[in-house]
């Protein structure tokens, strides 16, 4: 009988001390056969390198972009861009600390010669677990990286309105930064959460274990704390533009639109 036990991790954010106690979360509870990550590695985090060389140091991997990786690596940056500045001045200050924080992180990775390998990363990944389970593995939602995603206030007919068209029975997503597993018309929708950048209430980093064979598979969701204070510390020391919103972060005094 072929089994199968896969972590899926999402949205590490230049978060190595985060990464690392998920790691060994991993190893101490057995090991997997393979990684799937669902992209966000390195933007808005103090140790982007570290990270690259930790995910790709492991063996049987399988790597998908998110948002953020797209960014780095071609002409934009999340709302606001300057522009939106120029046509509204009070997105200007906001505006300008986005392209700094992006800018940091470029230089790192370029400087390092990561650029290409975040280039050359697929939208999303297609795959087959050992009972004929097809899955669709997207950092947002179904055919993009970005936009609000796929997060745990849509109704039914939203998230069923996210899935439309969808050929796969189990569809993984990442960038909201909350865990969800729901059930919508037989097609399952799990998201692991994220390794840094936590939203509230709980601030640990959050991954997903699935063990999969021929008779069926079953998803866990993990939840692993780390060293806030570490991460907040090693963002100043390295004097990342967004010290003060990766703080926030692990405060947990961030929340995004759809949380409101």
């Amino acid at each position: 009988m072929t089994k199968k036990r896969i972590a899926i991790l999402a949205d590490i954010h230049g978060n190595s001390i985060a990464l690392e106690n998920v790691l060994k979360d991993i190893e101490f509870s057995g090991g997997v056969d393979e990684y799937w990550l669902l992209g966000d590695y390195v933007s808005i985090g103090p140790d982007p390198i570290g990270v690259l060389n930790r995910l790709t140091a492991l063996k049987n991997t399988r790597f998908i972009r998110g948002n953020t990786d797209r960014y780095l690596v071609v002409d934009g940056q999340p709302w606001p861009q300057l522009s939106d500045g120029e046509q509204d001045p009070e997105l200007l200050a906001l505006a300008f600390r986005v392209a700094r924080s992006f800018a940091w992180t470029t230089g790192a990775i370029g400087a390092t010669g990561w650029l290409p390998w975040l280039a050359n990363l697929p939208l999303e990944m297609r795959l087959t677990l050992p009972d004929g389970t097809r899955v669709l593995a997207v950092h947002s939602s179904p055919g993009t990286d970005d936009g609000f995603g796929i997060h745990p206030n849509l109704t039914d007919d939203g998230l069923r309105e996210q899935v439309s068209g969808v050929t796969a029975d189990l569809v993984l997503v990442g960038h909201t930064h909350v865990p969800f597993d729901r059930t919508i018309d037989r097609m399952r929708v799990v998201n692991p959460g994220s390794i840094s950048n936590p939203l509230p209430p709980d601030l640990r980093a959050s991954y997903a274990i699935l063990m999969a064979d021929n008779t069926g598979y079953q998803i866990e969701l993990k939840r692993v704390d780390f060293d806030k204070e570490a991460v907040t510390a090693a963002a100043r020391k390295v004097k990342h533009p967004a010290a003060e919103y990766i703080t926030q972060f692990m405060r947990g005094e961030r929340r995004t639109d759809w949380m409101k």
